[in-house]
């Protein structure tokens, strides 16, 4: 099992990758083995966050220097994004595209419909590509004055690769290895599912998709990093896909958590234990939305029910809604842009709405097999940021608070913040943890143990009264506590 992990943007959480790297070392001393930086890339603050750089090879001077990102790979392991779906539209690629068209030597690295379809489409066709949005997945463009239906899967401002073309092969390896020669050990596929177009297919997660995900890692694990899967579908797909990569986000662990502890029905997040895969990361909450579509059936795998009822995500989401005092639904749908159709956009801590309930979630996660990766957000409690979220008017921002130092330091006294520390040290540093797993869960109980020769850690919940006792062995003798303020000395 790896150590436990933060997740975080460099500029919201310290500043600077040299401010991010201060709060490690400080503070967080002895708390995280690694770190997920968010994209750092020029620009870090573009159209989406990172998430459509203009050139994905350089960091933002603003953030710092590869110099910068090998000095936090020096004392933590790092993960990164290689944004393979897309490039932004500002990029000097792309804009040579707008001003030479088929003239331009970067032209065929950026799909247009007739790149897929090149004798058209038919009406089934195009309305069975898979997005995540509303509508279809082109933007009117002109190109070297020729008007032209770019593929956009996400928005106008990110235009989808051709992973065909060996120039974006050169392109894309070219990131892996400037990241690989910096240090960084793990490197985040982002929105991988939708990079492999093909004719006759939803192009969602096609034959073409798991050849590039297979030649990419192949590529990755040469240079010495690993690779991890970003894919929201059907439960039964990450359980099919997780054997061919090195890792994959347990993204059905945060509803079913939610779930647990709003209906107090612990048998889905039972069912799920039973065949989750054994190589995952685990989150509660990341810079996206709190994923509902990892728990419900799909029109991918249509019959194939979900992990949760339609009934079932229904009451979910408005518990969520309830419990954050209705600002999740002021971010969430059509209320907000960024439109995300299976996303609740929220802190998880507001989607709980108290320390208690909190702190069980956290807990759950870390006694649950896999990598756990903590968001900077949640590490905080972090309630929804609404004015953000006014100002940008895109709904994930009510997840993505800019903190201040100062800031930080006050939220790092509060005693479910040091709770939280504490339970993650005890996961980081309990020898049981590198041990065997078991686990009991009745409908309204939970019992997750881990084994490690003489070494053991449990963690029982009771979901009727919202009650946890923790067992471990610790200086050689077994302590039992009630309650996980006692790990941090509060109670």
């Amino acid at each position: 099992m790896d150590a436990p992990q933060l997740i975080t943007y460099a500029d919201r959480f310290g500043g600077s990758l040299r401010g991010l790297a201060e709060i490690l070392d400080g503070p967080l001393r002895d708390t995280f083995g690694g770190v997920h930086v968010l994209p750092f890339f020029r620009p870090y603050d573009g159209a989406d966050a990172g998430f459509d750089p203009e050139d994905h090879t350089t960091p933002d001077p603003r953030l710092g220097t590869w110099a910068d990102v090998a000095a936090l790979a020096e004392t933590h392991s790092v993960t990164a994004d290689v944004i393979v779906n897309h490039m932004s539209v500002r990029s000097e690629a792309f804009r040579d595209v707008q001003l030479r068209g088929d003239a331009s030597p970067y032209r065929k690295m950026f799909l247009t419909m007739g790149s897929v379809f090149p004798d058209g489409a038919t009406e089934d066709e195009l309305t069975a590509i898979y997005r995540p949005r509303p509508g279809l997945p082109f933007t009117a463009m002109t190109l070297g004055g020729r008007p032209r239906l770019v593929w956009t899967t996400f928005t106008a401002d990110q235009v989808d690769l051709d992973i065909r073309e060996p120039a974006t092969w050169a392109y894309l390896t070219g990131i892996v290895d400037r990241l690989a020669d910096a240090g960084v050990t793990v490197l985040r596929l982002d929105a991988v599912g939708y990079v492999g177009k093909q004719a006759g297919t939803n192009c969602f997660m096609t034959g073409a998709t798991h050849e590039f995900v297979r030649r990419l890692r192949a590529y990755a694990n040469e240079r010495g990093a690993r690779v991890l899967l970003e894919v929201h579908g059907h439960y039964q797909q990450q359980i099919a896909l997780a054997p061919t990569v090195d890792l994959v986000y347990d993204f059905a662990l945060p509803p079913l958590v939610l779930h647990a502890l709003h209906a107090r029905d612990a048998a889905p997040l039972s069912r799920w234990l039973a065949v989750r895969p054994p190589n995952a990361v685990t989150v509660l909450d990341t810079h996206d939305g709190i994923g509902i579509v990892d728990v419900g059936a799909n029109p991918l795998l249509p019959g194939v029910p979900g992990l949760l009822t339609p009934g079932q995500i229904d009451g979910l989401v408005e518990a969520v809604h309830d419990a954050s005092g209705g600002t999740s639904r002021l971010a969430t749908g059509k209320a907000a842009g960024n439109l995300d159709l299976y996303q609740v956009n929220c802190t998880f801590y507001d989607a709980l709405g108290d320390d208690r309930r909190y702190l069980l979630a956290r807990l759950i996660q870390l006694f649950v097999p896999g990598t756990p990766q903590i968001y900077y957000v949640g590490l905080l409690a972090g309630r929804n940021d609404i004015d953000l979220l006014r100002r940008t008017g895109v709904g994930r921002d009510v997840n993505r608070h800019h903190y201040t130092r100062d800031e930080i330091d006050e939220r790092l006294t509060k005693p479910v913040v040091r709770a939280q520390l504490a339970a993650v040290r005890l996961r980081a540093a309990h020898p049981a943890f590198r041990g065997d797993f078991t686990y009991e869960i009745g409908d309204t109980t939970i019992e997750l143990r881990w084994r490690h020769g003489a070494a053991r850690a449990e963690l029982h919940v009771n979901l009727r009264d919202l009650t946890h006792r923790i067992t471990y062995e610790d200086a050689g003798a077994t302590r039992t506590i009630s309650d996980v303020l006692e790990l941090a000395g509060l109670r």
